[in-house]
């Protein structure tokens, strides 16, 4: 699988390689009527004045379905699969959520008393008589 994988991912280079070449050859359509009015000798080409034209829009086109090919090959293989004949949900354990916490519990840094302890008071410092609690005037 991994040489596939290899040679998918060598032949999709080379043909985005060789298609931005040819991209790069093709001339626009403006050029086109300076060949058609006997402008700059593109009559005397290996193609004709519309052969080239036509072989590489060809060329191009063909080069374009071999790369979506090969870039649909490659998402295709290049994503792992779980085996024949288990679940997406096997791996996991569902669970109940736990019940949500209230009070202290929600603020960070905090410990929540454990469910049935009784309430704690705070004992006073020593030199502190109401250490533990709001002042008022």
């Amino acid at each position: 699988m991994n040489a596939l994988l290899t040679a998918l991912l060598a032949i999709q280079m080379i043909t985005a390689l060789v298609m931005i070449g040819l991209i790069l050859m093709q001339h626009g359509k403006g050029a086109d009527m300076g060949a058609a009015f006997g402008g700059g000798g593109g009559s005397g080409s290996l193609f004709g004045a519309s052969g080239s034209a036509n072989f590489l829009s060809r060329t191009t086109a063909v080069l374009a379905a071999v790369f979506f090919g090969c870039t649909l090959a490659l998402a295709y293989f290049g994503n792992p699969r779980p085996q024949t004949g288990t679940s997406v949900l096997e791996g996991s354990a569902l669970t109940a959520p736990a019940p949500a916490a209230s009070g202290a519990a929600q603020i960070p840094g905090t410990a929540a008393p454990a469910p049935g302890a009784a309430p704690t008071a705070v004992p006073p410092s020593p030199g502190k008589p109401d250490s533990g609690q709001i002042p008022t005037k």
